[in-house]
């Protein structure tokens, strides 16, 4: 069985999203207290980002709520995504959120993941032509610039399968400097993607790790395919994964298990699940119709989608994060994106 969208299925995330993205509490805040007036709660300082227990997951939320508007538009829940969205995207608060971002203690305030998730959904609302991209605008410029100022002084990656790493911030980045023509952002990206990870290779897959929602070995081959030309990553392929028809390392072909879903780092392994199968599509579609690497890594995908997708909601520990990880291998089966040709 190949896991697809479908109007249910939609229906479900956008059920669970707009449960939270107005949730204020339980709330764990990237905050720095530089004196007593900086003790406010998560309305006060971010009035559109507030719920869904921390600031990115509301981003991705959002992400989630106007993808599935947009491949659903007469869904039940969409006149309710419609109002929230009039309700909370107004330019007082992008102003709000954008102000924060100049406070002294926030030059660090959610990189590189947040950064991503906001370009991610810049870049979906650049699709509806509701005016609503051009409301967050100056966010978004601010986050772009974030990057274009940040990535410089990275000399080197960071690959751990959480918040912080690069691979999947990039991988965000270049979807939303493609979208938008933001030639500048896109040829960092790649210089960066190819400066980390071109010469990798034999890839040991020392994961899963307790906590991880990413894999760090499958999400630096997505982003190696969107900066390689076909040929050139293949070749690259071939050297990280040498192994792949065996296949090997066999971790990074099986579920992981998630004891606990009430503990929030241990939720984080349905992640992972998701974002193999999300990868793994990603990299199939990278991969010749012959070549049996291909089925290898559908069916893995499809394994991963197995024992994931039942726990997309349930427990708020999950419930407010998931359908975004959820939606991205979902979508990814009929992802034929062309991969990025490097200058």
């Amino acid at each position: 069985m190949t896991h697809r969208l479908d109007a249910a299925t939609a229906s479900r995330f956008a059920a669970a999203a707009l449960g939270h993205v107005t949730r204020e509490y339980p709330n764990k805040m990237d905050h720095v207290l530089a004196g007593p007036a900086d003790v406010q709660g998560p309305r006060a300082l971010h009035p559109i980002f507030f719920g869904s227990f921390d600031w990115h997951s509301c981003v991705h939320g959002w992400w989630t709520l106007f993808t599935l508007l947009r491949l659903y538009p007469d869904m039940p829940e969409a006149g309710r995504i419609r109002t929230l969205a009039d309700e909370m995207f107004t330019p007082q608060n992008v102003t709000a959120e954008t102000v924060y971002l100049d406070r002294p203690g926030s030059r660090g305030f959610e990189r590189p993941y947040g950064w991503a998730w906001l370009l991610m959904l810049a870049a979906e609302l650049e699709r509806h032509g509701d005016g609503h991209a051009g409301t967050l605008r100056p966010l978004t410029l601010a986050f772009a610039k974030r990057f274009t100022d940040f990535l410089p002084l990275a000399d080197y990656p960071v690959r751990v399968g959480t918040h912080y790493n690069t691979a999947f911030a990039l991988r965000l980045a270049l979807d939303y400097a493609e979208a938008v023509g933001d030639a500048d952002l896109a040829a960092l990206c790649r210089d960066r993607a190819l400066c980390w990870h071109s010469t990798d290779r034999d890839c040991q897959a020392w994961e899963p790790s307790q906590d991880e929602f990413l894999s760090p070995a499958l999400m630096e081959a997505v982003l190696m395919r969107r900066v390689m030309a076909p040929s050139a990553f293949a070749e690259w392929f071939d050297a990280f994964l040498p192994r792949l028809e065996r296949p090997e390392p066999a971790t990074l072909f099986l579920p992981v298990d998630v004891s606990d879903r009430s503990d929030g780092k241990i939720a984080h392994l349905d992640g992972l699940n998701l974002s193999r199968a999300w990868c793994w599509r990603e990299i199939a579609s990278a991969l010749a119709a012959d070549d049996p690497g291909q089925t290898i890594a559908l069916q893995a995908a499809e394994r991963h989608l197995d024992a994931a997708l039942p726990h997309v909601t349930g427990d708020y520990m999950g419930e407010h994060w998931l359908a975004s990880f959820a939606l991205l291998a979902l979508l990814a089966a009929n992802d034929r994106v062309q991969t990025t040709t490097c200058a």
